[in-house]
């Protein structure tokens, strides 16, 4: 046997691994794209499907259809978007993730809230970014979140360490809040959670301390402001 002839033979099973290499390089990223606006999610499709290495799968417009396109299609990434009608995008997560704990969901927003942040990126979302963000950064993102990593924007993670260190709302304070902002007084607060009217009073002075307001009504504005209530 020849030395060239040897060394072509030799070189066989490296080609052939580079070339399983790039067939699975190849393989683009299979996306769930879920928004309820007809006009943005269009807008999704046309980016997505400008790009080779990327499918979009499937499109749902609310969390049930969300849930099951999951099911059907196991994508690589979802684009999630926060505000849905009925379930929201990060209750969504959460129940994907619950059934599903390897999905990477992205979550995209025109909500820069510390507190909308804070409950997806808890939730399990591997990515919370807005929908201002140009196109070239976003499939950024969708290629850094695919390769196993997550990600914050710098203007969400400024948003985010402004309150870091702040002590959470309890799920009873927020409770309390959301029957402030509907307006019940502290009596009907008392009677509508089965609690003393002292222990009312008790949630209202920790709440108000955490959100450093002036009294109950400031409160529940800066709650607003920073998305741990909705209106």
């Amino acid at each position: 046997m020849s030395d060239r002839g040897f060394g072509q033979n030799s070189n066989k099973p490296l080609q052939l691994r580079e070339r399983g290499i790039a067939m699975l390089q190849a393989k683009p990223i299979r996306i769930l794209s879920v928004e309820d606006h007809p006009v943005f999610r269009e807008g999704l499709a046309t980016v997505i499907g400008s790009q080779e290495d990327m499918l979009l799968v499937a499109q749902a417009s609310n969390a049930v259809e969300a849930v099951a396109e999951f099911r059907r299609h196991r994508p690589d990434i979802t684009l999630m978007d926060l505000r849905l009608p009925g379930t929201d995008g990060t209750d969504t997560v959460i129940a994907i993730r619950g059934e599903f704990p390897q999905a990477r969901i992205i979550m995209l927003t025109t909500s820069d809230c510390d507190g909308a942040i804070q409950r997806a990126m808890r939730g399990g979302a591997s990515a919370y970014i807005l929908k201002s963000m140009p196109k070239n950064e976003l499939l950024a993102v969708i290629r850094s979140v695919h390769a196993g990593r997550r990600h914050i924007p710098p203007e969400v993670a400024a948003r985010l360490a402004e309150y870091m260190g702040d002590d959470d709302l309890t799920k009873r304070e927020l409770e309390v809040l959301r029957l402030i902002r509907d307006g019940y007084r502290n009596k009907q607060i008392a009677d509508q959670l089965s609690i003393s009217e002292t222990t009312v009073n008790f949630h209202i002075k920790n709440l108000v301390d955490k959100l450093q307001a002036n009294d109950r009504t400031h409160a529940v504005t800066i709650a607003l402001r920073r998305g741990l209530l909705q209106i």
